[in-house]
């Protein structure tokens, strides 16, 4: 199922980590491939200037305005993100960075929700019908997997998403012993229900390096039987302030890369340490989401599901009650004690 192997290129190492406290807008020196994405980017500009976002809208960490949307989190629709003359942008989570021309999306611990989450969000969702703005189960707005009996009525068979980040921030605060805790999703493959692939960066607070991680999300018939089949990247999805630096992982604001290619019914996924460089590694998983997964007799598979990709900074760290199930004992005592997360996409392609 999985394959790693390295490649040679040009070499150009980072230096430096994130400053005290794991401060965001680390003092790295940026890698040759880096530095190609960052002449392509234009600091001055919205995201949307620098970034394909026409089938885009984006969910942020504050109460909406629309009558219809009261109460929930602030939801920018594509025509909002791409407007020619006021391109949208946020000043605290969503912007783009004056330095690098990366497009940023900021979160704090404690933030207004969507409705089936304990956790905020500056996150991006695919739309691939943008005639439809909240139309978000409409056939034309989703894709499946060449199995579903219908696919022709859905906006695409498959697709691909393409991306180079850094994860700048996560969480200071947090119980170790959750795995939500000092976590932030970075990209999703998003179900009816479920989600066959959740890519998450973790990092502990006396660690030097971060753990990359995927989880297959199991599609029962039953949603209360759901549960996660986690896959490790680079370093350890399950590791505690107790373990041992995971070396093989990721430092904050080192730049990777991960591209997820739907052909047919089979999900290729490709994740890249050090893009471009002499120590550069790659691992890929190349999974069926039309059969179920041999790991639970309970998986029915993604063969008749609709689905949507999404990419930002879905954080992880909530501040719920300490005998909630989804509780990651995080406090939010604001961005200066470091509460939060904050990830900055160089690059980001949705090919559907």
């Amino acid at each position: 199922m999985k394959k790693i192997y390295v490649a040679c290129a040009v070499a150009a190492l980072f230096a430096g980590t994130a400053g005290a406290a794991g401060a965001a807008g680390a003092a790295n020196t940026p890698t040759n491939y880096q530095l190609e994405l960052m002449s392509k980017l234009d600091a001055s500009k919205a995201p949307a200037q620098n970034f394909e976002m026409r089938k885009w809208k984006i969910n942020l960490p504050y109460p909406d305005t629309k009558p219809e949307r009261e109460g929930k989190t602030m939801e920018v629709y594509a025509s909002q993100l791409n407007d020619a003359e006021n391109p949208f942008s946020h000043p605290e989570w969503f912007y783009t960075n004056a330095e690098t021309g990366a497009m940023v999306f900021k979160v704090p611990n404690e933030a207004v929700t969507t409705p089936n989450s304990k956790n905020a969000r500056s996150e991006l969702r695919a739309m691939l019908n943008v005639n439809l703005p909240t139309g978000y189960k409409d056939p034309s707005t989703n894709f499946v997997l060449a199995s579903h009996d219908n696919a022709a009525a859905y906006g695409s068979i498959g697709g691909r998403m393409s991306a180079a980040l850094s994860v700048d921030h996560v969480s200071l605060s947090g119980n170790d012993a959750k795995m939500g805790a000092h976590s932030v999703v970075i990209g999703q493959i998003h179900g009816s229900n479920n989600e066959p692939l959740k890519i998450f960066f973790r990092k502990l607070p006396n660690h030097e390096h971060g753990s990359l991680f995927w989880n297959y999300e199991i599609n029962p018939k039953d949603k209360k039987d759901r549960f996660d089949i986690p896959h490790n990247i680079f370093g350890q999805y399950n590791l505690t302030k107790d373990d041992k630096d995971p070396v093989g992982g990721i430092k904050l604001g080192e730049l990777f890369s991960y591209d997820v290619d739907i052909v047919d019914n089979i999900m290729n996924l490709t994740f890249t340490k050090n893009p471009g460089e002499a120590n550069e590694q790659v691992v890929t998983y190349k999974v069926n989401l039309a059969e179920p997964n041999s790991a639970s007799d309970l998986d029915t598979s993604y063969a008749q599901d609709w689905m949507y990709f999404k990419a930002g900074a879905y954080n992880q760290c909530n501040i719920k009650p300490k005998t909630n199930t989804w509780s990651s004992g995080c406090s939010n005592n604001g961005l200066d004690a470091g509460d939060y997360t904050q990830v900055s996409f160089y690059k980001l392609n949705l090919i559907q």
